[in-house]
């Protein structure tokens, strides 16, 4: 296919990017919301690992139904209802706050993540130009993380408390729809889709799987338990705010170094790069003090964790044509909710000691980094043509 036909295909990027940047504002801000929010309506603090594993395995089980929803009614019509769905996820939590309907309520707004997710990023990878494909996940990583540090911010300007942050988050996802709302022939081509095969899945780079997966252990892990482990240490809720936003922002502004570098170097090797970008975070963290060195330690390890999944998203395509990009992109995805379930779980019994998720983040990223460089040695040297 011809990189003509492929950006008429794709539908250019102005429609995924600004629903996906609304959305990211209003997911960053609930995602952060949730932890703070549970003493308010008497639930215990114990169901914000819960919470958080639910939503993750909601959008674990929404990677294997993705694909069938996009090539039946397109791109477009799947945003839109998927935005839907998660909104009403969103009203019926504060009206009825019980466990079992919070839980139910996080496991379905998992799966219409998901396909928010896999419907703009093949939106974006769409077509055969390698260059061009690192730079439009660089817009969407872009989008995705700014809008989720301004996301952080509702939690000192709105409030933790009450109705009205739900009701705040709820009216940014009614907004996110209004770019595909009235766009209504800017989507690709859904008749393009081909699914990837067993042989073909497994024949995908083992070093992305695993970078998908290890993003989904530790975001999902910095969005889920890192507000609750800032608030045991007796941080405000607008400090919590500033750190959080710090860690979103690192992860934003790492995206336009991360698109060029993965142009020009071992993708392997650039994830091994990031882990250990993380290390030194978690390092300098531990061995010194103070507010400020959180705000700088927070940051680096968010441009360390947000690195990971586009790298890995990106080596995984290189060797895909545009009719297999839904199908990999969900294969990906599933791979990144199976880390973002076992995250919490596994970094839960880490909360109560010293550096308790510090340490789950070094483990993780320090055995990633090992992996990564022993792959990226084992590969001949490449020149990749800028």
């Amino acid at each position: 296919m011809s990189d003509i036909t492929a950006a008429r295909q794709s539908g250019g990027i102005f429609v995924p990017v600004a629903g996906l940047a609304v959305f990211a504002i209003a997911s960053g801000y609930l995602m952060s919301l949730i932890p703070l929010t549970l003493s308010y309506f008497e639930l215990p603090a114990s169901l914000a690992s819960w919470l958080a594993s639910t939503f993750y395995l909601g959008l674990l089980i929404g990677a294997l139904l993705i694909e069938r929803v996009v090539a039946k009614i397109g791109h477009r019509l799947s945003f839109i209802g998927f935005q839907f769905l998660l909104a009403l996820t969103i009203m019926i939590m504060p009206v009825m706050p019980e466990q079992w309907v919070w839980l139910l309520a996080r496991f379905i707004a998992g799966i219409a993540v998901a396909g928010i997710f896999v419907v703009v990023e093949s939106w974006l990878l769409i077509g055969d130009n390698k260059k061009e494909r690192a730079k439009r996940l660089g817009f969407y990583m872009t989008a995705l993380y700014g809008g989720g540090t301004l996301g952080q911010f509702g939690i000192g300007f709105i409030g933790v408390e009450g109705l009205l942050p739900f009701f705040s988050i709820l009216a940014l996802v009614v907004l996110a729809m209004v770019p595909a709302l009235v766009s209504k022939h800017s989507q690709p081509a859904c008749e393009q889709h081909t699914s990837l095969t067993s042989k073909q899945i497994l024949a995908l780079s083992k070093p992305a799987i695993l970078g998908c997966l290890v993003s989904g252990i530790v975001m999902s892990t910095i969005y889920g338990l890192l507000p609750f482990s800032l608030k045991l240490q007796g941080l405000t809720a607008e400090q919590i705010s500033g750190l959080m936003a710090s860690t979103v922002l690192g992860g934003m502004a790492i995206q336009p170094v991360v698109s060029a570098l993965s142009c020009k170097m071992s993708k392997t090797l650039l994830m091994a790069a990031a882990c250990l970008l993380g290390i030194f975070a978690i390092g300098m963290m531990t061995l010194f003090e103070g507010y400020a060195v959180m705000v700088i330690g927070l940051a680096l390890l968010g441009m360390s964790s947000f690195a990971l999944y586009p790298i890995a998203i990106s080596l995984a395509c290189d060797a895909l044509n545009s009719t297999q990009i839904v199908s990999a992109t969900q294969v990906m995805l599933f791979s990144y909710s199976i880390g973002s379930v076992a995250g919490p779980l596994g970094a839960g019994s880490f909360l109560h000691h010293a550096n308790g998720l510090m340490n789950f983040f070094f483990i993780s990223l320090a055995s990633t980094a090992v992996y990564m460089l022993m792959v990226s040695l084992k590969q001949k040297p490449q020149v990749v043509a800028g």
